[in-house]
């Protein structure tokens, strides 16, 4: 049988090289809980989406199609079964939901069984934030209790995809309140959740993030590693990286609201 993992990330990567599972490796390293998204994945929405990861993190444009386009080539192979890698947080979540509409959008489906390993914590590991903090064994143990994804599940991702792109804060939350059942997707619901009170503003204009962010700096952490740090362990269900933090940052710095060192 020919098997796809499709790993959220290169943070699991080096733990997945340690598990004895066959099959090729997809690496998705897009951050589709930023920037501009769109219903239908075509090349039009690449292109703004490398436009916009080149700007908006200082990447060279070039840069996007070596590390993301030509690693979604692999799609275009016959599996007969894929996995799927990702996370509780909401970084992976909708990284989750945007591989689930471009295998819908461009895989016959009818053909390759699809499975989800989507963990939110593991036994004698405090503090888990992700797989990259799994060894092979443990990353193994995941595999062996995956989710079998059905045609209800890629329903679901379908309508959260829809509801997620308009950024209309009440329509997604009172599609969040109405939904009954959430099949395998069972750790969407808190990281929309938690997107509802991201896309919130204060008196001020500034949303969720920059709200939380200005508070660390006002209680003295005011080195962009440290704030980093805090933020990672105050908000794990955003899942931010580095990179995504200091975007919010810059922002909060060319309002003049802080000045880090």
């Amino acid at each position: 049988m020919n098997h796809l993992h499709i790993i959220n990330g290169d943070a699991t990567l080096n733990g997945f090289n340690q598990t004895g599972l066959d099959g090729d490796v997809l690496v998705w390293r897009e951050v589709f809980s930023e920037g501009p998204l769109a219903v239908t994945l075509d090349a039009e929405f690449w292109s703004k989406r490398a436009e916009f990861v080149a700007q908006t993190f200082k990447d060279a444009p070039g840069n996007y199609q070596e590390m993301i386009l030509q690693e979604l080539e692999k799609l275009s192979e016959p599996y007969d079964d894929i996995t799927l890698w990702f996370e509780f947080d909401l970084h992976c979540q909708v990284n989750l939901l945007g591989i689930m509409q471009l295998l819908q959008q461009h895989v016959d489906l009818s053909v390759p069984q699809i499975y989800l390993v989507c963990p939110d914590d593991f036994p004698d590991v405090t503090n888990f934030k992700g797989m990259g903090q799994l060894n092979g064994e443990q990353l193994e143990s995941l595999y062996d209790n995956r989710l079998h994804l059905t045609d209800y599940d890629f329903t679901l991702a379908t309508e959260a995809w829809q509801k997620y792109i308009t950024g209309n804060v009440h329509e997604l939350q009172q599609w969040i309140d109405e939904n009954p059942f959430w099949g395998s997707m069972h750790l969407l619901k808190p990281a929309l959740q938690a997107h509802v009170k991201r896309l919130q503003q204060n008196e001020d204009g500034l949303g969720y993030i920059e709200q939380k962010l200005l508070q660390l700096y006002k209680n003295g952490i005011s080195s962009r590693a440290a704030v980093f740090e805090a933020f990672s362990n105050e908000l794990p269900i955003y899942g931010m990286g580095d990179a995504e933090v200091d975007a919010y940052l810059n922002r909060l710095i060319n309002k003049g609201l802080i000045a880090l060192e």
